[in-house]
């Protein structure tokens, strides 16, 4: 079948890489795809989120199966679009999506349906806002309630932070619309995990988890920024937190979510931090993770153009998934002063002589120019390896990462540290 994967960044060359191993697939297009996607697919000139275009190009061509990629096409309705049009789409519906689009609306699911999270408050006026976290003090966390690109959430430790963080984003509008709206979050320790689930609006499979690290810098230091590596699987998340993740948190949001009129289809992400009181959801994703997707789907062993059709056609129930036993480091490699300002168009080498090491690298924020590739995004390759051990696993990404360069790159050499204490 002909398969269009909409999105341009390391999910989806990470989706079109493991589509393209499928028997059932004979094509892959991708709008807008990137360098490395170029590699493995056709490419088109359309951007994730012009839905009329993309609707003309998959009637046109007669595209059998569509993947989404990103949120934001989501969040504006492009599985609604397709299908009215007759077509087969892998994803959410714009109603579904909001789970991810309005933070406030993931929080009334959870308190309604009883899926453990973190207190909270909502606001539409910064005063009183500001006021609260006066009340409440700090550490305290501030989120705008729609999309952010991952940069939406400040974790706040003293009051000023949080104060500022209002300010920035219902103020000075940093994030657009989304900051019409915030929350404002008790602050939970424990380590986070993330969750991806596949689901056909009834039956619910999670895959096998991982862990990302948000900030900038080694030892998660420095601002919040898309995801600056994972790693699969986690040694924290235990036998007993599976199942009361499974049991309380993913079966009971799409439950609920079919109840609210929302019936969600696709992958459901849960952001999960493991507290002493036990598993609470910090956030929802309405698609796969990226970086997550990196190290999850190159330890899938099952046919991934199988799975989807089973959703699309709701058939889910009793499908067999299958992993590979390995552990999997993907480490992002990000252009000099991401999240930031960056400069673009740097000549990339390296990258053969990482693939010959052994890693798979998936391509994201990079263009060809010249006949060279080059950086043309804040996040610009994820490097993954595979390994016995997470230990292992680690010694072969960074064996790898140490062959690219590109003049102003930085990169986290801590990916998947945090697993070792667990291992002891």
């Amino acid at each position: 079948m002909k398969v269009l994967v909409v999105g341009g960044g390391g999910r989806e060359h990470t989706l079109v890489w493991k589509l393209k191993q499928s028997p059932r697939v004979a094509k892959i297009y991708c709008a807008p795809g990137n360098a490395g996607i170029a590699g493995e697919a056709q490419c088109v000139n359309i951007g994730a989120e012009d839905i009329d275009s993309l609707l003309k190009f998959a009637l046109d061509e007669k595209i059998e199966l569509t993947v989404v990629g990103p949120e934001a096409p989501l969040t504006l309705g492009i599985v609604d679009r397709f299908r009215e049009a007759g077509l087969r789409i892998f994803g959410p519906s714009r109603k579904a999506a909001e789970i991810e689009g309005s933070k406030v609306l993931a929080k009334e699911i959870m308190s309604k349906y009883n899926i453990p999270t973190g207190r909270y408050a909502d606001f539409t006026n910064p005063d009183a806002a500001i006021s609260y976290i006066k009340e409440n003090g700090a550490p305290i966390v501030v989120k705008a309630d729609g999309l952010a690109a991952g940069k939406g959430v400040i974790v706040a430790m003293d009051e000023k932070t949080a104060i500022d963080a209002v300010k920035m984003i219902m103020k000075d509008r940093v994030f657009g619309e989304s900051g019409n709206r915030i929350i404002v979050e008790e602050y939970l320790e424990g380590e986070e995990v993330s969750i991806l689930a596949f689901t056909d609006g009834t039956a619910v499979i999670p895959m096998v988890p991982s862990q990302d690290h948000k900030r900038i810098f080694d030892n998660d230091e420095g601002p919040n920024t898309g995801g600056m590596g994972a790693y699969s699987p986690t040694p924290v998340y235990t036998r007993e937190i599976e199942e009361f993740a499974l049991e309380k948190i993913l079966i009971p949001t799409v439950r609920g979510m079919k109840e609210e009129g929302r019936t969600y289809e696709g992958v459901l992400y849960a952001g999960l931090i493991l507290t002493k009181d036990g598993p609470k959801v910090l956030e929802y994703n309405a698609r796969f993770g990226d970086p997550e997707t990196q190290a999850v789907l190159i330890r899938l062993e099952s046919d991934l153009a199988e799975i989807i059709e089973g959703i699309v056609d709701k058939r889910l129930e009793g499908m067999e998934i299958k992993w590979r036993d390995e552990a999997a480091v993907c480490v992002v490699m990000a252009s000099g002063g991401y999240p930031g300002s960056y400069d673009k168009g740097k000549v990339i080498s390296g990258i053969r002589e990482a693939e010959a090491a052994g890693a798979t690298v998936f391509h994201a924020g990079t263009a060809q120019k010249d006949g060279k590739i080059v950086n043309s995004g804040g996040r610009v390759l994820g490097v993954t390896a595979l390994g016995q051990t997470i230990p292992e696993a680690i010694n072969n990404v960074y064996k790898a990462v140490q062959k690219i360069t590109w003049d102003g790159v930085q990169y986290r050499t801590d990916i998947g540290k945090k697993a070792l204490k667990h291992l002891k």
